[in-house]
């Protein structure tokens, strides 16, 4: 059942303009995460360079993604991707795209990123389903309930759409937190040495 909370921002689709902001963000969010650490290195400034190049790479390859925001006077403040059924997993022309743009990441970066996309895209399930990831809440916003007020959005256009939703993590914390909207733990592992979720919400 989604969790429902009185609401303190507006939850809606991204505007084109407000993209770089929302790779900001996501950067920032991401910086410190398990798999950023193990696939990105120890140096915090280099990773979060990193990231910016990584999730730039990703929106402008993946043009698909439907984002959702959470915005607070007219500022973002919370930000995740969301995949169409069929648009998780790249093609073979978008990968083209996506791996040059990545090579300013250094080469470490890049086998070790891949490794991990790898790793992923064999779990994802084979039925039809939207993707949600990644998802961030600048840290001085964060134990306002916003992230659940994006997830309660999300879910509810899954069940508008009848659709499963499916996701990964490598944070315990964000587990609990995704149960409460449903989703469940289907598989656990441990990808390039870090934990792994992988959680689905039934249509």
């Amino acid at each position: 059942m989604v969790n429902s909370e009185r609401p303190t921002v507006e939850v809606r689709d991204l505007h084109t303009d407000e993209l770089p902001a929302a790779i900001r963000l996501l950067a920032r969010g991401f910086r410190d995460e398990p798999l950023q650490v193990a696939s990105l290195g120890p140096d915090p400034e280099r990773r979060h360079q990193r990231l910016l190049v990584l999730f730039g790479a990703m929106f402008e390859v993946m043009k698909r993604q439907t984002p959702l925001v959470a915005v607070e006077g007219g500022t973002i403040v919370g930000v995740t991707g969301v995949a169409p059924p069929g648009t998780c997993q790249p093609t073979v022309a978008q990968l083209l795209k996506y791996v040059p743009a990545l090579v300013p990441m250094g080469l470490p970066s890049l086998v070790h990123t891949a490794r991990l996309n790898r790793s992923w895209g064999q779990v994802d399930p084979k039925e039809h389903h939207s993707h949600l990831g990644p998802l961030a809440v600048d840290a001085d916003m964060r134990g306002r309930g916003i992230g659940s007020q994006i997830l309660g959005h999300y879910c509810r256009q899954l069940d508008d759409a009848s659709l499963m939703g499916y996701l990964e993590t490598d944070s315990e914390d964000k587990v609990r937190l995704y149960e409460r909207f449903g989703f469940e733990v289907v598989r656990e592992q441990q990808v390039i040495g870090v934990r792994n979720w992988f959680m689905v919400r039934q249509s």
